[in-house]
This record gives structure tokens, C-alpha cells and sequence, in this order.
């Protein structure tokens, strides 16, 4: 920790700023790229999660993501993928762009070392979380859908039919009904993703890995920041997938997860601690993945508007 904080304070040569603009619409732009690569890990990761929740298929990762495909086609990889894009389009636009709004504000007062990394970090994730919420339900149950008996499915064709239903039948305060475990969750990746992924950019240029501005600089700070992410933030996602996907008890209304704490100590109660981390391969791929695949495509978009003339 003291040298990560040594190399924050170290100077390293660092593009100009950008204008507020371009800096929101490439967080945006990227979040959305990488979110189409890593989109089928994502929805592989959630079925297999909420298999577990209600004592399906338990198998490992490759024999799971095989029989799904055999069963469902290899469509239903993407099946919610225009509520997983909206959501980038509010949620990586929102968080990202926020950090460095809030990081070069507090340059200010104090120096960009990791503690303020990471305070950043979660300040933006908080607030993109927030903002995105009501994608983020609409993308958890398309998803998740088929895995439903046909008599219980929902059936959305689109995220707008997923979100007017939702809104129509269950009323606002739905949209917001897993809110603390994503907005939780949100802080955790705010501070380990893209707090981590701007400490280690500085970090690998300060110690010869790669230059600052090189693609091999974004690329091992993105892998990094990614694994650290993965293994953080698994069980604030498992808490916000059972939360926004369970339906309340038909006699009594009562809901069975009513807070991220009471819903991880169930789940570790009734299968395991390790329960929590189901399904850890494919959301790692989908969590290394898109912030590699995000943070090139913006570094990308960056370069071409500094280099446009």
C-alpha cells in the first residue's frame, strides 16, 4: 500500500484534459463496446446464479454454458442485451465520466493519491448506480426469463416493454426494490474498477511496465483492476440478482430478501459461503472483460479526438 501511494504521488506525463463533453460521451461509447463483447458471460453468469437459488443445474461453468446453448439456442446469450446497453448508455456514461469530474475536483484540495482513487471511486459509483437502477432491473429479468417454467414468464420483447410493464404492474418503487445491494455494489466497482485502473495506469508507468499512454499500459491496469473487482464485488451481485429477481410469497406478500446483509447471510446459511461466489468464472470474464474492452475503446476514441486535426 505505501508504494502504491509513493507511485500516486510520483509525476507521470499525462495527456492534456479533455472537454467535459468528449469525456462523458467516450466513457459512454466504451462502456457500451465492451459491454457487447462481455454480454453473453454476463447472462451465463446470472443463470447460473439464480440455478443455484432455486436448487437447478449446478454444474461448472463449460458444461452449463453448453447445455444452455443446446437447450436455448445461442441467442439467448444476448437475450436482454438492449437493457444491458441502455444501462451502459446511463451507468458507464454516469460512473466514469463522474470519477475523473470528481478526482481532478478534489486534485484541488488534495493529492490524487489511492485513498483518493478510491474515495472517488465510490462517490461515482453511487451515483450511477442510482441513476441506472431502472435498466438494471429491465436487464436482470431478461435475462433471466426462460429459466422460468412457461406458465411464470414474463415474456418482455424489448427494454421498453420490460420497463412499461415493470412501472405498470408493480409500480415505481420496483426499479429501486434492489437498489442498496447495486448501489453497494456500484460503490465497490466505482473504487476497485476504475479507481484501480487509474492507480495502476500510474503505477505500471512509474515502474517501466509500460508507458502511460501505450495500450499495454490500459491493458495490464484494466486486467488488474478487473480481477480485483471480480473477487470484491460477486457478492453484492449475487445479493442484487436475488433481490431484483424474487417474486413476493403469494399468500403473505412478504418478500424473502429484504437487505444485502440479510440476503448474503441466507444465502451462506443455506448453501454455503461459497455460494456467493457461484458462477465466478463466466462473471469474471464478463468483469475482466468489459473493462479491458472499455477502457481501450475509450483510450481509442481519446486518442482519435486529440489527433483529429
Amino acid at each position: 500500500a505505501t508504494n502504491m501511494a509513493a507511485d500516486a504521488a510520483a509525476p507521470v506525463s499525462k495527456p492534456a484534459p479533455l472537454p467535459r463533453s468528449v469525456t462523458f460521451a467516450t466513457a459512454g461509447l466504451g462502456g457500451v463496446a465492451g459491454w457487447i463483447v462481455v454480454h453473453p458471460f454476463n447472462t451465463a453468469a446470472v443463470r447460473m446464479n439464480l440455478a443455484s437459488m432455486t436448487g437447478g443445474d449446478t454444474r461448472s461453468f463449460f458444461p452449463f454454458l453448453k447445455s444452455l446453448v443446446k437447450k436455448e439456442g445461442f441467442m439467448t446469450l444476448y437475450s436482454g442485451l438492449t437493457a444491458g446497453i441502455t444501462r451502459q448508455i446511463f451507468y458507464a456514461t454516469s460512473r466514469f465520466g463522474l470519477f475523473e469530474v470528481f478526482r481532478d475536483f478534489a486534485s484541488k484540495y488534495r493529492e490524487t493519491d489511492l485513498i483518493s482513487r478510491l474515495g472517488v471511486g465510490m462517490a461515482s459509483g453511487a451515483c450511477a448506480a442510482f441513476i441506472s437502477c431502472p435498466a438494471e432491473v429491465s436487464l436482470v429479468r431478461m435475462s433471466n426469463d426462460k429459466s422460468l417454467a412457461p406458465e411464470l414468464r414474463r415474456n418482455y420483447t424489448s427494454v421498453v416493454n420490460a420497463a412499461t410493464r415493470i412501472l405498470k404492474d408493480e409500480g415505481v418503487a420496483t426499479f429501486w426494490r434492489g437498489s442498496m445491494p447495486f448501489v453497494n455494489r456500484a460503490m465497490l466497482v466505482g473504487a476497485c474498477q476504475v479507481g484501480f485502473y487509474d492507480q495502476f495506469r500510474q503505477t505500471y508507468a512509474r515502474r517501466g511496465v509500460a508507458k502511460y499512454d501505450s495500450v499495454g499500459n490500459v491493458f495490464c491496469a484494466a486486467m488488474t483492476a478487473g480481477l480485483i473487482y471480480s473477487i470484491v464485488t460477486m457478492p453484492f451481485e449475487t445479493a442484487k440478482n436475488r433481490m431484483a429477481f424474487q417474486k413476493p410469497d403469494p399468500e403473505t406478500g412478504a418478500l424473502m430478501y429484504r437487505s444485502t446483509v440479510q440476503t448474503m447471510k441466507s444465502i451462506a446459511t443455506e448453501s454455503g459461503t461459497l455460494a456467493l461466489w457461484k458462477g465466478f468464472l463466466p462473471y469474471y470474464g464478463r468483469c475482466g472483460g468489459h473493462t479491458v474492452s472499455m477502457f481501450i475503446v475509450v483510450d481509442f476514441l481519446r486518442k482519435a479526438y486529440r489527433n483529429r486535426d
